[in-house]
């Protein structure tokens, strides 16, 4: 399984929190691309309730880090 911000983009409007099935489902109805498909069907957990994209990408970039002020 692997992540990237477009792909973990494609899940923002996801009806969180939801369970394996409910983020294929929502991924099947959007269109989503076949990588994002393929990402959610190997989560083991198959009752598990996710919060958000951070419970499946835990290193899920904070967007403080993209917009950090400072830099």
């Amino acid at each position: 399984m692997y992540w990237t911000l477009e792909l973990a983009s494609k899940l923002e409007d996801a009806p969180w929190p939801a369970t394996k099935e409910e983020l294929l489902d929502y991924a099947y109805r959007t269109g989503a691309p076949p990588e994002l498909i393929q990402n959610l069907l190997e989560i083991e957990d198959e009752e598990k309730e996710f919060e958000g994209i951070d419970d499946l990408w835990p290193d899920y970039p904070d967007f403080k880090e993209f917009f950090d002020e400072e830099e």
